[in-house]
């Protein structure tokens, strides 16, 4: 395969079941529609933790979140273990980053950069410690707020995400050329379609709140009830400060004409590409840190083990992609780490045999390696690890034990049910597949050693930041500003 320079788009929160692409009805995403027909899409892509800072050391490093130990918001990544940029850059190919990252602080040949550009990384190098306090969940009352400031607008995110093209496309223009005797890598990490549920009047006006599809199963009455989820629905309370049929549907509209607003700031990127010439030689990849409920079974934002949630768009076209191809065969951000160095053909480092991982790249071409793709979550509104595995036709999650009580796990068939709406772990038809499962997960990692050690070092950052109390009097903290937006928090009594 010839060595290309790539191009990582990352978005925040972008559910993989919301674009034209992937056959939503309503939603506009030109771009991404085009980027799909000219390259491959894998239709059954998982984030490897959906809560950002986790799932983005994920991205990094190649390895789960039990390995890196990047547990929530407040644990993020500092350059250990090595990432495919520093591979890269060890290679001698230039690596660059626009956009938000999410690592600990900016410090860019620790983090595997030779330049960060905007980097937008966790609050004061300390980011969200109310996720630390899992034994008594803290009510994130601050989540309340998604609802009402929904609608349109701008916010200190779309207008991060356009300062972010701008620097793209400039970077494209004058800094690429200066590279051209071997390949390199630019990641761009925009944040749309994240939260806040404020979108551009053009592409809100896209979306007449009246014309939106209800969210599935959000009637009371229709919610799944599980110890688990009910905890996390409580703690992360967003549709508790929901006030009637007309706002939710005004937060649908802002998420929509979110993800419009992303697709057009992806298309300025790729356009930037078509007009410098740069196809022949440059693949592009697209992908998501994780997705959104979007009030789905009564819940928002992330999260859950959820389709809407832990899965998440993933998309590679350029030299020797298929194109118009689709690859239904499980992947996950873990697999970013050996794509890289595949498409710049760098040759693999001793120290990643272990890696979980492989080349999307193969994948587009035929390779189907025996695998079972893992995710799994410690942070906030999760009174126990959950552990998500797809195994074939099934998905399976698994919970830790929380204070003497093992919350029972959940199967799906996604062939037959890919809306999750029936739960099979209780049937005993099914009672060889939850077992082999289970099985399937054990090899890769011990859900309860993975949940003492993720608690373990919780504490160790409860105890550095004054304990319970001290935590809980800093309120509830909602998401990270871009650069030079002064951080707060919203509520003040969780």
């Amino acid at each position: 395969m010839q060595p290309t320079n790539l191009i990582v788009i990352l978005s925040d929160e972008h559910n993989p079941k919301v674009a034209g692409y992937a056959g939503h009805p309503i939603v506009q995403t030109p771009n991404l529609d085009r980027l799909a027909a000219r390259g491959t899409r894998f239709s059954s892509a998982y984030t490897n933790c959906p809560i950002c800072v986790p799932g983005r050391a994920s991205l990094a490093t190649g390895r789960h979140v039990h390995e890196h130990r990047c547990w929530d918001n407040a644990i993020a990544y500092e350059g250990a273990p090595p990432s495919w940029g520093h591979r890269t850059m060890a290679a001698g190919h230039r690596t660059v980053s626009i956009g938000k990252l999410h690592y600990q602080d900016s410090d860019p040949r620790r983090n595997g950069f030779d330049e960060e550009i905007l980097p937008m990384h966790i609050v004061n190098g300390v980011g969200d410690l109310l996720g630390l306090i899992r034994d008594e969940l803290p009510k994130r009352v601050g989540a309340m707020k998604l609802g009402p400031e929904a609608g349109p607008g701008e916010s200190d995110y779309t207008r991060y995400d356009r300062d972010i093209v701008t620097a793209t496309r400039k970077w494209l223009r004058e800094e690429a050329p200066k590279h051209k005797d071997r390949p390199w890598v630019l990641y761009v990490g925009f944040v749309a379609p994240h939260f806040p549920l404020i979108a551009p009047q053009a592409f809100y006006d896209l979306y007449p709140p009246a014309s939106l599809p209800w969210p599935k199963m959000y009637a009371k009455e229709e919610r799944p009830k599980h110890p688990f989820i009910d905890q996390q629905r409580w703690s992360m309370c967003f549709d508790d400060g929901f006030t009637g049929d007309d706002m939710v549907r005004r937060a649908l509209a802002g998420y929509f004409g979110l993800t419009s607003f992303l697709d057009d700031n992806i298309g300025q990127v790729l356009g930037a590409v078509e007009e410098l010439g740069l196809w022949a030689n440059t693949r592009v990849l697209y992908s998501s840190d994780h997705g959104d409920n979007l009030g789905a079974r009564g819940l928002w934002g992330k999260s859950t083990m959820y389709e809407e949630s832990a899965g998440i768009p993933m998309l590679l076209a350029g030299p020797g992609i298929p194109e118009g191809a689709r690859v239904d065969a499980p992947v996950s951000l873990v697999d970013v780490f050996q794509t890289t160095l595949d498409s710049l053909g760098v040759p693999a480092h001793a120290d990643d045999a272990d890696l979980p991982g492989h080349s999307l790249i193969a994948m587009a071409n035929g390779a189907r390696p025996e695998r079972t793709v893992l995710s799994e979550y410690h942070a906030a509104a999760s009174p126990s690890g959950s552990f998500m595995i797809r195994h074939g036709r099934y998905k399976y999650i698994h919970y830790a034990a929380f204070r003497d009580f093992v919350p029972p796990p959940m199967l799906f068939d996604l062939e037959a049910d890919p809306e999750e709406t029936v739960d099979l772990a209780g049937d005993p038809a099914h009672a060889d597949a939850r077992a082999q499962c289970l099985a399937a997960l054990m090899k890769i990692v011990d859900p309860q050693a993975a949940d003492a050690l993720a608690r373990a070092d919780q504490q160790v950052y409860i105890d550095r930041h004054g304990g319970r109390d001290a935590i809980l009097g800093l309120g509830t903290f909602r998401y990270t500003p871009p650069p030079g937006v002064d951080p707060q928090y919203f509520a003040k009594k969780p």
